[in-house]
This record gives C-alpha cells, structure tokens and sequence, in this order.
C-alpha cells in the first residue's frame, strides 16, 4: 500500500482520502448505482473510481453481481481499517480547522423497525437543536444484522435486545421489556392481563424463521415445559408489518416486544396479553462499535440516544399496557 499512495503533496493524499471514503458508500449500499445517486455522480463515474483503487491495492475488493457488488474476502477484511483511516483524518481536519470541541460529521444508528418507529422522530429533533453540524444516517435491520454491523464497525451504535441481565463489553443497558402474546381485537386468547406459556400449546402462531434470538427462545423454552411441546408455526415471517397483519386479522398469533404492543393496542390494531410461567424478558441495550473510536460527534448522539430511550421506558412505553379494547382510553 505504501507504493500505491506516493506522498506528493495535499492534493495527493485529498484523492485518496476521496476514493476511501467512495469505497465505504459503496460497500455499505452493495451498488454502484445507488452510491452514484447518494453522491450526485453517474456510475461510470463511480465504477472508475473503484477500479483505480483496486488497481492501487492491487487485489479485487469489489465482486460485481447481478444485484449489486459486494466485498471480496480482501475487501472484508480492510473495511474496518479503511473506515477508522477516514474516521481518523476527519477528526484531524476539525482539529486543524479548529473545531474539536464542536460536535460534527456523520453519526451512523442502528435500530429494529419497531423501535425506529417510536424513537427516531424525538433522536433527530433532540440532535438538530443541540448539533446541528451532527449528521444522521438511520439504518434499519433485525437484531442479528444490526449485531453484525456494529461488530464491523458499518454503524457507530444500535438499540437492540439481549437475553438475561448482564449487558457486554461496550453496551449500555437502557431498560427490559416484557413478551406479549398477540391476537386481533377483541379475540378471547388476548382477552386477559396475563397468559401463561403452557398455553401458547396448539396455537397457530407467526414467528420470524431459524436463526432468530426470540423464536430460539420460544423453542426452548416450550421444550422444558413440564408436559413439552413443540409451538405451531403457521407461518414463519421475519417482517414485523406481517406478523402484526396476521395477528391483526385474527389469521396467527404473533409473540411481540413490549415496544410493538404499546402502540398497537392504543391504537386498536391488536390485542395482548402479557406472556408468564415463564416470563420472558429481553434487556434493551445501546451497543457501540469497538472497530474504531468514537467521533464527539457519535459520543454525544449516544448520549442522546440514551436519554430518549429512558424518557420513553419511564412513560411505560416499552412495558406493553394490560389489554384494552378498541374504544377503551390508553
């Protein structure tokens, strides 16, 4: 690498630093299309660009596919250096340009859809009154992609569950959330507080496909039930818009978060009820990546991010309120 980048001067090491940062964007939307688009350029453009650093590494880090490019084993292997490189020269710049102490440049946050849902809105108005040189970028994804991205450094953080009380290296425990069964309104099952799990039994249930944290756990734990059993999956769907319409129109039953009910049955889509014997309860916490250090910028959203979260839990919004019909007041 040290004979592709010749030291000639500043407007040397700006290209490179411009084609690093070119090989993050496509490497995290998987196309040069779309990375054309995000950076007002055309994709010839774009796929030039990629092919000269190629040629300068001297290895492929791209294999182009009919849906898109994704990275070589190479190209796995140096995105989390490339990114804390760039990370890094960032930080130098506001340093020289004499704005270390103000908070700026791009936050990456992971959240599940369901949680997105309720806490994103509040994260950018709270971001945008306090620092408005932060710039978010938002991703979506289950709790095994987001686990993913934080460990290759493609997000700065994401809410996401854990199972049991101890959270890991690099995690915040913001609160707990209990596990609801989900009907349509008004449905009998649902129709009480509480529901415990030996009657999950028979029912014809909506659960998201192997490998999944909650239906791993759901498994498991109708296994160790006193008379076992194995749950009747009419339908494995791993999106949660699915799952709730299901639920919704009485079809399956869905097995929710807190966090999806609480607004579910406010709004008379669903009802819930509380799943015990045993209880199941998953720890929401505030992961960091540990591929590279964090911005102040990205020190300063997390902040952010954990004060809104514990704003929502102490409203109760996360617990999942005792099931109420459709014309009762939340």
């Amino acid at each position: 690498m040290s004979n592709a980048y010749p030291m000639q001067g500043a407007p040397q090491l700006a290209m490179d630093l411009a084609k690093l940062k070119l090989f993050i964007q496509v490497a995290e939307v998987g196309s040069l299309s779309k990375a054309a688009v995000l950076l007002d350029s055309v994709q010839s453009a774009i796929s030039r660009q990629i092919a000269a650093l190629e040629r300068e590494c001297g290895r492929r880090l791209f294999d182009r596919t009919g849906r898109g490019v994704t990275l070589t084993d190479f190209g796995k292997r140096v995105f989390p250096q490339i990114k804390a490189l760039v990370l890094e020269a960032e930080r130098v710049e506001s340093l020289m340009n004499g704005k270390d102490e103000m908070p700026i440049g791009e936050v990456r946050v992971g959240f599940m859809p369901s949680v997105a849902e309720l806490l994103v809105a509040t994260l950018f108005k709270r971001v945008s009154e306090r620092f408005p040189a932060i710039k978010l970028r938002i991703s979506e994804g289950s709790n095994g992609q987001l686990d993913e991205w934080i460990s290759t450094g493609r997000i700065d953080m994401g809410v996401l569950y854990r199972y049991g009380k101890s959270a890991r290296r690099n995690e915040d425990s913001l609160f707990v959330v209990d596990t609801f069964l989900v009907g349509a309104p008004g449905d009998r099952v649902t129709s009480q507080p509480t529901i415990s799990f030996a009657k999950l039994d028979r029912l014809p249930l909506v659960l998201p496909g192997v490998p999944n944290g909650i239906r791993v756990a759901l498994d498991q734990i109708a296994k160790r039930q006193k008379q076992g059993f194995k749950l009747s999956v009419a339908m494995e769907a791993d999106s949660l818009p699915i799952q709730r319409s299901m639920a919704s129109h009485g079809q399956a039953y869905a097995v929710h978060g807190g966090v999806v009910v609480w607004r579910d049955v406010q709004a008379g889509i669903v009802s819930a009820s509380r799943i015990v014997s045993p209880a199941i309860k998953r720890t929401m916490v505030l992961a960091t990546t540990t591929q590279h250090s964090l911005s102040l910028a990205a020190r300063e959203t997390a902040t952010i991010v954990r004060n809104v979260a514990l704003e929502y839990s102490g409203a109760g919004a996360f617990d999942g309120p005792a099931p109420a019909s459709p014309q009762s007041k939340p």
